[in-house]
């Protein structure tokens, strides 16, 4: 698989040597809102064309954007332009992939540069859209803008699908914490005891037996096998009976039939998103194999399905990159300390954190894996300790050292279709 977008590639690390001082390039900044857009004409030595255009966020106000930047750079002799967009929301999306597929260059502009930018233009603190398209337009003259990724559509279908899952996760949390902490809380309290091991019979009684007072006028096997689907042995029964005698003794609230009828929904609520969440694991599954790179990432130790998943979603295109350092700023995995006063030379560098977090915690868990598992992994492990097994949490940080490894090798593998190798990492 190759970079679709490398001429685009090539143009914005261009953009990025000339753009400051340049007297050919027209730079328009864009504020990005839901229903209209606002866009700053000017140069980037800080001549202002046209402070003010309002447009609307549907092809026709597009089409004006584009068609008033073309008349702008032939009345000032310009003969390049740049667009560049600050990031909100979904909504700068349609906007971005129409000037792409027009075959104008686009540049994402930071939410936190655009912030810490706003005071220095005049002196103020205050917030409006037409100050922000020129607070847009300002860092992009100084060359600090980002690459606007606008993948092909296999990686934009995996982030889509990406996307969704995490707001199923979310939801799923949600009505677990509002079960748990509201429902049993409220009613049933001594149920939460036992709430940590089976959570398909602690499910069960909720839905079907909130009420303590029912749980203990019950005959035991009638509760039995009204919260089990299957016999475990001894120790599920023994458990169940313990749960039957806290309800005898509970202090829970009266359960009133809204109650009941809230428990039962939010069960089977809970049930469908978890098959919705499984539904897409699958798809998500199938896409990632449809991937030139699958292999060579399900190659490496610790990596499975969901790990792999990540890195695809994260990474995008590995041919993006130019560098490992790259990668790792993606992830949070850089090294970064704040050296200041006299003491400055001894401080230690930690990791940034600055990237995606989902990625860093994969990636962690994959690192946990394979050192416990994997003999190449235990051994660079072990290399990495060697000396200062004493020091506290030490193993802590090498794992997260041996996970900024596997990024690398993932990144390099996916580059250039290989499988993982023991000499590879030992190297």
């Amino acid at each position: 698989m190759k970079e679709p977008n490398l001429p685009r590639l090539e143009e914005f690390r261009q953009l990025k040597k000339e753009i400051r001082g340049s007297e050919e390039h027209l730079i328009v900044g864009i504020d990005v809102a839901k229903e209209k857009h606002h866009a700053y004409f000017g140069t980037a030595t800080g001549k202002s064309l046209l402070r003010k255009l309002i447009f609307e966020n549907n092809r026709k106000g597009f089409e004006t954007l584009l068609h008033r930047a073309d008349a702008i750079m032939r009345q000032e002799g310009l003969t390049k332009v740049v667009f560049g967009v600050e990031p909100t929301a979904d909504y700068h999306k349609p906007l971005g992939e129409f000037i792409i597929n027009s075959g104008q260059p686009l540049v994402l502009v930071a939410n936190g540069a655009v912030k810490q930018n706003r005071e220095l233009l005049d002196g103020r603190w205050d917030k409006n859209d037409t100050k922000d398209c020129a607070n847009a337009a300002d860092l992009i003259s100084q060359g600090k803008f980002l690459y606007y990724d606008l993948p092909g559509p296999e990686i934009l279908n995996l982030r889509n699908l990406a996307s969704f899952k995490k707001k199923l996760k979310a939801q799923e949390h949600s009505v677990r914490m509002r079960i748990r902490n509201h429902l049993v809380t409220q009613f049933f309290p001594e149920l939460d005891e036992y709430y940590g091991h089976r959570e398909g019979e602690n499910l069960a009684i909720v839905k079907w037996c909130l009420n303590p007072a029912l749980v203990a006028a019950m005959d035991f096997e009638q509760f039995f096998q009204m919260v089990t689907k299957r016999n475990t042995g001894a120790a599920q029964r023994e458990r169940l009976r313990l749960i039957q005698e806290a309800a005898r003794r509970s202090i829970g609230c009266h359960v009133t039939e809204s109650a009941m009828f809230e428990a039962k929904m939010l069960v089977e609520h809970l049930g469908r998103v978890r098959e919705m969440i499984a539904e897409t694991d699958a798809r998500i599954a199938a896409v990632c194999r449809q991937l030139p790179g699958h292999q060579s990432l399900m190659s490496i130790p610790g990596f499975g399905p969901v790990v792999t998943a990540e890195v695809m979603t994260a990474l995008g295109n590995p041919y993006r990159f130019t560098s490992s350092k790259q990668v790792l700023k993606l992830a949070g995995l850089d090294l970064s300390a704040s050296r200041s006063g006299k003491n400055s030379a001894n401080v230690g560098a930690n990791i940034s954190k600055k990237g995606k977090a989902p990625l860093r915690y994969a990636l962690y868990q994959s690192a946990l894996i394979a050192t416990s598992r994997n003999k190449y992994f235990v051994e660079y492990l072990s290399r990495l300790i060697a000396g200062r097994e004493r020091e506290r949490g030490i193993k802590t940080k090498m794992r997260v050292k041996v996970a900024a490894k596997m990024l690398v090798l993932a990144w390099t593998l996916w580059k250039n279709e290989e499988v993982f190798q023991g000499k590879y990492l030992l190297r």
